[in-house]
């Protein structure tokens, strides 16, 4: 059953959104931070991954420093006031991060299975100018998937002031299909690889019983995380952002549904959601390294409740054999 087409409620938008970025921004900031520093005191103990865990603080701190501007114009009931080439380079620099975070966790998913189910094939053969090498790669990569978003309007003929993050009506059926080849190509692809080495991974540590207890800790910290990742912010906002697409293909064609306004909704906390792969990516930082987590661990107390772990010069948990 169809009904008459209404405006959006922008209500909604206006104060979901601002609250997500002001939250992401001080967290994202001060999480960053903390890994940038990390990364540069602990180069040398965290192996090559080192190069994409730095790249993926800095695709980061690129998208959180556009967040004020973003702030500004929902709060200013979406009246963007920074002209409209700023108005595409700060929806660039979202998918840059969006895109450039799922590239760089996935090289991070595929270096700890080349390290646990091939060790000894690989161990030595990947040096630091092949990790740099996959970072240009994959920095091309996503700057090839996004540069055509630069091409797409970001408002309508009745919303000069707007800054739309896909495109204006008239060319929404254009961009559904550059939004559904994004989709497979940045997402799809990428989650399909990690499902194959995580699946691979969990298979032949429960399999090798001779595997050290502590590298099945550290690799489960890490599925959690992907996984947080994945679940939380990636998966909710391409599924709803293309559905939302879709919906305003109908709607723009004169085609309405009452359930258009919960896709709306849905999307709008979609785009939140993703937004907080910024806050949540230091948790990589963390749960990457072990000396670091140990050094939480102290500062929370909670090191004296395990009196039978230690910690050995390169940063692995050990297990105290002297009681």
């Amino acid at each position: 059953m169809t009904v008459n087409c209404t405006s959006v409620n922008f209500a909604f938008t206006h104060q979901f959104l601002p609250t997500v970025y002001v939250t992401v921004f001080i967290l994202g900031l001060l999480g960053n931070g903390f890994g940038l520093k990390s990364v540069y005191d602990n180069w040398q103990k965290i192996g090559n991954v080192n190069i994409f865990v730095l790249n993926l603080c800095l695709a980061d701190i690129l998208y959180i420093f556009t967040l004020p501007f973003l702030v500004t114009y929902y709060a200013l009931d979406s009246r963007w006031i920074f002209g409209s080439v700023f108005c595409k380079i700060v929806r660039f620099c979202f998918c840059i991060n969006l895109y450039g975070s799922i590239g760089f966790l996935t090289c991070i998913s595929v270096y700890r299975y080349l390290g646990i189910v091939h060790p000894l094939r690989f161990k030595g053969r990947i040096t630091e100018r092949h990790s740099a090498i996959i970072t240009l790669l994959v920095w091309f990569l996503v700057f090839l998937q996004c540069l055509p978003d630069l091409f797409f309007e970001k408002n309508n003929a009745d919303q000069v002031k707007s800054c739309f993050d896909t495109t204006s009506d008239h060319l929404i059926e254009k961009y559904l299909k550059y939004s559904i080849g994004r989709t497979v190509v940045g997402f799809g692809i990428p989650l399909v690889i990690m499902l194959c080495c995580y699946g691979h991974v969990a298979f032949t540590l429960l399999t090798k019983k001779e595997t050290d207890v502590i590298l099945k800790l550290r690799c489960l910290r890490l599925v959690v995380i992907l996984t947080l990742l994945f679940s939380i912010c990636f998966i909710p906002y391409h599924v709803f952002r293309n559905y939302n697409l879709v919906t305003r293909i109908s709607k723009y064609k004169g085609i309405c549904q009452k359930w258009y306004s919960n896709i709306y909704i849905a999307n709008q906390i979609g785009n939140g959601l993703a937004c907080l792969n910024s806050a949540i990516n230091p948790l990589v930082y963390l749960f990457n390294n072990d000396e670091l987590l140990m050094k939480c661990f102290m500062r929370c107390g909670r090191v004296y409740q395990t009196p039978s772990v230690s910690m050995s010069p390169t940063g692995q948990f050990l297990r105290n054999t002297t009681a």
